[in-house]
Order: C-alpha cells, then structure tokens, then sequence
C-alpha cells in the first residue's frame, strides 16, 4: 500500500480518537474531519505540505535559530489556511465583515511572521523578510470576485512571491559560496510557491475558494469592551490579509471630469446648443489690433521665459519589481546613491538634470535616457552602460564593462578604469565623445582621447572604404 496513504489514514484514526475522547460528537464536526480525508482538493494540500513545507523545514532545521523561526511560522500558516479551506466547504459565502472574520486566524499567523522583522536587524533579516513577505499569497482565498480589488488567485500568488523574491535572492548571492543550507532553503522556499502554491490555486482554485450554497453563515464576531485594567489589543500586522474597504466608485456615483464628457456626449443631448457663435469680427485675420508679425524683443523674452527643461513627472528613486530601478526627474541633485544591488538588476535614469548618481554595486545593465548636464559613477556592469538622447554627460566606470554605447548624444565624457581599457565602445549619430583613460605612471595625469565624428568614404574595387578624418595642427 502507498506510504503516504498509510500515513493519511493513520492521521484519520488518530484524530477521529481525539474526538471521540472528548466528547465531540456532533455530526457538524465528523462530517468536516471526513470530508478532510477524502476531498481531492484538501487532500492535494495535504500533499503540498507534505513536499514542500516539509522540505522548508527540513532545510530550517539544519540553520536553526531565527530561520528555524520564521520556517515555524509559514509551517503554521499553511496549516491554517488547510483549515479554512475545509470550512470553506461548509459556509456559505460571507459578506465584507464576515469575510474579516473569517480569515481572522490566518491574519493573526502573519502578525507573527511581520513581528520577527521588527527592532534591531539580526544576521538573518533577509531570511526573515523573506518568510514574511511571501505570505501575502496566502491571501488568495479572500478573493471573491473581479471586483474585489484584488488580483486573480493565481496572478496574485505569483504577484506576492516576486515581493519577496528580492530578499530571496540576496540569500543566494550571500550564501552561494559560504553555506549550502541557507542556499537550499531560499530554493525551497520559492518552490513551494512557485510552482508548489500556484500549480495548486491552478488546479483547484482559480476562481477562488468554492463556498457552500446551503452551508452555514460566516458571521462577524461582536465587538468587546475591554475589561478594566486589561492591555490594549496588539496592533495589526503591516501588510493585512484582507481590507474591508474598496476604491472602486459606485456605479450610481455622478461621473467626473472626461467621462462626465463622454457620458453627456453619448446622451444624445444637444451638447452644443450652449456655445457662442463666431462672428466675422472676432476672427484674428479680421481684427486691427493683431498682427501675425513676432517682434525680436517679444521672442527673446519668450525664449528668456521658458525653461530649457520641461519636468514630466515626479522625481523618482525606487526599486521597481525587485528588478529595475528607476531614477527620474532628478534636478540638482547631487547626492543620489543606489547602494542595495545586485548582478540581476538593472537602473534606468531618465529626464534628470544638473544631478550625480553613484551606483554603488554590480548591476546587470545601466541605461542614462533623456539626461542633461548629468554625472553617473559605477562599479561593474555584466550587460552594457547605455547613454541615450543625452546632452552634455560625464559617465565614469571605476570596475568593468564590457560595452558602453552612445546614441544620439551631444558631449559625453567617458572615464574607463584599467578594468574596463577593453569595453567595447560603440557610438551613432553621436558628437563631441571623449574618452579618458588612466595613465601608465600611478601619478600621471589622465589620457583624453576624442573619437572620431567625420568620416571620409572612398569608393574602392567595387565597394566603399571608410576611414576616419584626421585633424593635425599645430
């Protein structure tokens, strides 16, 4: 006989026993622990525990310590939400509040996770984030419908996973030379969610939890004053399961601004009867007192007026993903820092000004797009630095790059370290590029070498030959 179905059976018995020791003997309670045992959807979690929980802790109990604590945690989580899913079978489903309730024990379990991250950051606080952030996804059983501002259930497991795969992956890059346990426990950590919780929701869920049509009512416990002299409730987990609360307008609310238009305009209504008609006289080409002539006074004080750089947006500095940062519409800034990085991330700068960026750590790739009069200093890049529709850019690698290209950009200073003398640089459409290098001598000044923007093609034995122009002067 299969083990594992021993090992099912034997839980059965020991549990029908329990029961039947203390008195249970309501048919509500056998007829949820007998449909426990034999549902294909509570017997795959089962089985989904079994695999990937179990080899989450199995991992944990090699570290121990703080990471064996948090393992507990989820260990903990998963076991609540396995009980949810049974009462789900058997309650109908429950409004808002009820719905608060409902998941009230699994909220409760993340509470504890999210307080092991909080005070003083201990050696294991990307372990601890880790756990932490990844049981958001359990929050796909709250899902009740495309209007419940929440993603689908699949979607948002995979969704909450990318969250905390940022510190999963610093994990990996810690420990990939210094400790295979810790290794082995990020990987199975993102396996029981990817594909371990999402191949689950896929096959069992992907509408959200089935609720009983005649089951009983979920309903919201009342409220308790508390008792004199008794301490105040804990406070709520930073990241809750699930919010009564929606941002979605109610379909009977008036609309506002462009769809207010558009409604009117579909109405079929005579939206222009209200508008004043042109005369002959209010036309420019007919009135005396306009001229279609610019005086110089009058454009140099326009010029003079408008600045020579529009800000589209918000400045920015963020980690998008867990992937890309984002650096925009930084003016006169001179102190922006990226200092948490890693190989497999990439930073995009976009429409800053008069600024310095500092790269403090090896990136996958560097884009600088739409910068004026702009400073980037990096370390190591794997894939490439990029420097787009620039003006006036000065860009220094002090590690190694294997390509540095430009691209339709007006003065560009690069300064290559002695690691990255062999990058590859590859220029088009592009002026005023120059390249300095460190001199030979440990006290010597830097090498300024300008790359070529004039070309002379000479046809030759049937095809063109292209050399660059020399300049010589004295």
């Amino acid at each position: 006989m299969d083990e594992n179905l021993i090992k099912r059976l034997e839980s059965a018995v020991s549990r029908l026993e329990a029961l039947s020791a203390t008195g249970f003997r309501s048919g509500g309670v056998t007829e949820e622990v007998g449909y426990a045992e034999t549902d294909a959807s509570i017997v795959a979690y089962r089985d989904l525990e079994s695999q990937y929980v179990g080899r989450v802790m199995s991992a944990a109990e090699k570290i121990g310590g703080q990471v064996l604590d948090v393992s507990k945690v989820i260990a903990e989580a998963f076991s609540a939400q396995k009980e949810l899913l049974v009462k789900v079978k058997f309650t109908q489903k429950p409004d808002t509040a009820g719905l608060v309730e409902f998941i009230k024990p699994l909220n409760e379990v993340m509470g504890k996770a999210y307080a092991l991250t909080e005070g003083r950051r201990s050696e294991f606080f990307q372990h601890l984030k880790t756990g932490a952030d990844s049981l958001a996804a359990l929050a796909w059983i709250a899902y009740t419908g495309k209007d419940c501002g929440m993603s689908m259930p699949i979607a948002h497991v995979e969704e909450s996973w990318q969250t905390a795969e940022f510190y999963c992956n610093k994990i990996l890059l810690e420990y990939r030379n210094k400790d295979a346990n810790h290794v082995e426990w990020a990987k199975a950590l993102k396996e029981l969610y990817v594909p371990g919780l999402r191949d689950y929701v896929k096959s069992h869920c992907p509408l959200g939890p089935v609720w009983s049509a005649t089951g009983k009512t979920a309903g919201s416990a009342p409220t308790k004053a508390p008792a004199p002299g008794a301490p105040p409730p804990p406070l709520p987990p930073p990241t809750s399961l699930f919010s009564s609360e929606t941002t979605r307008p109610s379909p009977s609310a008036p609309k506002e601004g462009m769809s207010a238009v558009f409604q009117e305009i579909n109405s079929g209504k005579s939206v222009t009867s209200g508008l004043r008609k042109v005369t002959a006289d209010m036309k420019t080409k007919n009135r005396a007192d306009k001229t279609g002539v610019v005086s110089v006074a009058e454009k140099e004080g326009r010029a003079a007026g408008s600045p020579s750089f529009s800000k589209s947006g918000p400045p920015k500095l963020e980690l998008q993903m867990g992937r890309k940062w984002v650096v925009e519409n930084q003016i006169g800034r001179n102190n922006l820092v990226i200092d948490d990085c890693d190989a497999k991330q990439s930073v995009y700068v976009f429409g800053c000004k008069n600024s310095v960026l500092q790269i403090q750590g090896k990136v996958n790739n560097i884009t600088v797009d739409k910068c004026t009069k702009m400073g980037v200093v990096f370390k190591d890049v794997v894939a490439a630095c990029e420097i787009v529709n620039c003006n006036g850019v000065e860009v220094e690698c002090q590690g190694s790059a294997p390509t540095i290209s430009v691209d339709n950009t007006s003065g560009c200073q690069l300064y290559l370290s002695k690691d990255s003398l062999e990058a590859s640089i590859t220029t088009a459409k592009s002026s005023e590029i120059n390249v300095l290098v460190p001199a030979s001598g440990s006290d010597g000044d830097w090498g300024e070498h300008a790359l070529p923007q004039q070309y002379i093609h000479v046809y030759k034995d049937g095809q063109f030959v292209t050399t660059p122009v020399s300049h010589s002067g004295n």
